[in-house]
């Protein structure tokens, strides 16, 4: 249909219930689990009973024990911060590696790597979880058997549970940046290399200023995967439990409705970061025609 074209009564009602059924099916589990994260009830959920601060600025003293009070519940939120900064340097760094070996090098096999590399990103993150934590059990206890080493980060464990992380979101950060090297204009280096500038000048200069989008957004999405990765941090956990597997902990205990403040603090961590990310680009691009 031309756009243009005045659309009849019943198909212009019909998109409107859709989109308004599309974000109502998005946002509605949202905005009631930040309704009740105010809640003046010992339940996360409804009926409402009142205004209160408590989940979220109670005393530790107190039968209210709220969010900023918890020091299990901020200690695991620290604890995903840590792992989601080393999963994401891991994967920007070498996924930066991953693109230029795709893009800028000839060899034999390489279509046949580029399709492993997409095969974390198909495997059940359970699977994964347990998979790794085999194969990392088996290596410390033969390293135990014959050398008598102790390799503590083979063990379930923060190590453990970053490896495991970035085993599946490097690939993702792989095809981030690789979409933005393919686009990029070898012509600008050369000219820079015509010009006497050294390889790390023009990587420096040219090419990582362009590739800037890509990795801040890889990064993004590195850093957020790896916060709210459940089902493979479960199998590779240890002593200290990272938000989501402290929040399953607790939900299987009896919820409160210090989770809903939890959750409503992440989401508008998330917004904020969003917004961040959405005023950067427009930053970087714009840089370049000045």
């Amino acid at each position: 249909m031309i756009p243009s074209l005045p659309r009849p009564a019943w198909l212009r009602l019909g998109t409107t219930v859709y989109v308004v059924a599309f974000f109502a099916f998005l946002f509605l589990p949202l905005a009631v689990v930040a309704v009740f994260a105010f809640n003046d009830a010992p339940y996360p959920a409804p009926p409402w009973r009142g205004f209160t601060f408590d989940w979220f600025v109670g005393s530790a003293q107190s039968a209210r024990r709220g969010l900023f009070a918890d020091t299990a519940l901020l200690g695991s939120l620290w604890t995903s911060v840590v792992v989601a900064c080393w999963v994401t340097l891991l994967a920007v760094g070498v996924g930066t590696a991953n693109a230029f070996l795709i893009e800028r090098t000839q060899f034999r096999g390489k279509q046949a790597l580029s399709l492993l590399m997409l095969a974390p990103l198909v495997i059940p993150g359970v699977i994964l979880g347990i998979s790794i934590l085999a194969l990392a059990s088996r290596v410390a206890n033969l390293a135990d058997d014959l050398w008598g080493l102790e390799l503590a980060f083979l063990r379930p464990g923060l190590p453990l549970v970053v490896l495991g992380q970035f085993s599946y979101i490097v690939s993702i950060a792989t095809l981030t940046i690789t979409a933005r090297l393919k686009r990029f204009d070898t012509t600008l280096e050369e000219a820079a290399y015509n010009l006497g500038a050294s390889r790390a000048a023009v990587l420096r200069t040219i090419t990582l200023p362009y590739l800037q989008p890509a990795l801040i957004g890889a990064a993004a999405i590195s850093f957020l995967m790896s916060f709210e990765n459940f089902n493979t941090t479960l199998m590779l956990v240890g002593s200290d439990a990272p938000l989501t597997v402290m929040m399953y902990g607790r939900m299987r205990e009896g919820a409160t409705p210090v989770l809903n403040a939890v959750s409503l603090f992440l989401m508008l961590a998330s917004a904020a970061l969003a917004l961040t990310l959405l005023r950067r680009p427009g930053d970087a691009s714009a840089k370049p025609g000045a």
